[in-house]
């Protein structure tokens, strides 16, 4: 996990409470203008940021980290304020925690966890999506065919090299598969 925050005296408190709760904390000492990309290097499985008041520089900064993250933001709340979680949320926080029971940290921590899953599955079934529909578009403008013939003519060659269809998909895109 690693933790950020504007509030120096909030860091550490945050850092002890994720500890305790059996996560290792990562780069706790770190800006939260940093926040994206230590997460590209460092691989947290979630990112806590602090941002002090809710101002429009704290929604600023989550939109610029939210962008750059690799992994889940939770902002860290000192009091709940709806308005900003509200704001926070538009602009792609996965979480938002305030002071309070550690135990309803760890709850937040696991839905987040799980619902990052859950995003990460979507984006890539997105993407193969796409590539699939790229791969028929080269096809059917090569071949002159329908889009249902393009599709079949992937399928059929994954099956004929027990490959993936997705495989198929990205060679012909690449171009190094003329069928």
């Amino acid at each position: 996990m690693l933790v950020a925050n504007e509030r120096q005296d909030r860091l550490l408190v945050v850092a002890e409470v994720i500890s305790g709760l059996g996560h290792d904390v990562i780069a706790p000492q770190i800006e939260v203008t940093e926040v994206g990309p230590v997460t590209s290097r460092e691989q947290p499985d979630v990112a806590f940021v602090g941002l002090g008041e809710s101002s429009q520089h704290a929604l600023e900064l989550i939109e610029q980290i939210v962008h750059e993250a690799a992994c889940p933001v939770v902002a860290l709340l000192h009091e709940p304020d709806p308005e900003f979680v509200i704001e926070a949320a538009k602009r792609g926080i996965f979480a938002y925690i305030t002071d309070g029971d550690p135990q309803e940290w760890q709850s937040s921590i696991e839905i987040v966890l799980r619902r990052f899953a859950e995003f990460r599955d979507l984006e890539g079934a997105f993407k193969r999506r796409t590539l699939t529909e790229r791969a028929k578009g080269i096809l059917m403008e090569r071949h002159a065919i329908d889009e249902e013939r393009a599709f079949q003519m992937i399928r059929d060659h994954a099956r004929g090299t027990k490959g993936k269809l997705v495989d198929t998909a990205q060679s012909i895109v690449d171009g190094t598969l003329t069928t």
